[in-house]
């Protein structure tokens, strides 16, 4: 047999791999990590935002949320806050979708109304910490391009996809994400948000990951996100606890009409 057919045998059934480029690996990576996400059909749980200024000054915040799984577009959230006296029990609620703008309302009880928010405003502080409404909207595969950059070990020995994504909106309030997804978790372990100028605005870390089992699938979650502005040195944490998946909800328990008198 000639060289030129034996080396053709052997390197055919890799020529997918030598083909694909980056943007279409970075997609493939992301369509996995979604996939393995997936499953989880609701989400119960307790949180703690801290709020800390560029003088070390903290704010303390309790709340608590749920989300829940929906087939065919994005999730649906709500969380309420508890505490301090200030904020408790506003609430807000967010629908997101796999294409267009995410929908969200935020409920004040002070004034007893709901307020959108509307698409030009999601880059907008939420309940002024370093967390964006865009932050804590949809992180859904088709809202952003996929670019594999390089794969990397953290000092933990865990394996890591370092990826850029772009935002498709132009209402964005990022120019660009590069993010370290740990590969075991399916989850990131840090982004970095680039402001539309294209320079570095605020780091975000993930950890304490938990271990969730729902049916014969495995499912973790980062129980902390602590997010830097290295711009203006504020900083915003995040921690969960009492956390519980595979609980299930009605559609009428995310339905904004019902934030006027619902307390969970």
């Amino acid at each position: 047999m000639k060289l030129h057919i034996i080396l053709f045998l052997i390197l055919a059934p890799l020529s997918p791999l030598f083909s694909q480029g980056p943007e279409e690996k970075g997609l493939e990576i992301a369509m996995a990590n979604e996939k393995a996400n997936d499953g989880f059909v609701g989400e119960s749980s307790e949180m703690e935002m801290v709020l800390e200024d560029a003088h070390g000054t903290k704010i303390k915040r309790k709340m608590k949320g749920r989300i829940m799984e929906t087939t065919g577009d994005g999730d649906k959230s709500i969380s309420q806050f508890l505490l301090p006296a200030d904020v408790k029990g506003t609430m807000m609620l967010t629908w997101t979708h796999k294409k267009k703008d995410d929908d969200q309302w935020l409920f004040l009880p002070s004034i007893k109304r709901t307020k959108r928010i509307s698409s030009s405003n999601k880059s907008a502080s939420f309940m002024g910490s370093e967390f964006s409404y865009e932050d804590l909207g949809s992180q859904e595969v088709e809202k952003y391009t996929h670019k594999l950059l390089k794969e990397e070990t953290n000092k933990e020995g865990l394996d890591l996809w370092v990826m850029e994504r772009i935002p498709r909106n132009k209402k964005s309030g990022y120019k660009k994400l590069k993010v370290w997804i740990i590969k075991k978790y399916s989850n990131p372990e840090k982004i970095e948000y680039y402001d539309r100028k294209n320079e570095l605005l605020k780091v975000a870390t993930f950890s304490s990951f938990k271990e969730f089992k729902i049916g014969s699938r495995t499912l973790y979650r980062a129980s902390k996100i602590h997010m830097i502005n290295v711009q203006t040195g504020k900083k915003s944490t995040i921690r969960w606890s009492n956390r519980n998946l595979g609980v299930k909800f009605e559609e009428e328990d995310f339905e904004k009409d019902s934030l006027l008198d619902q307390d969970f």
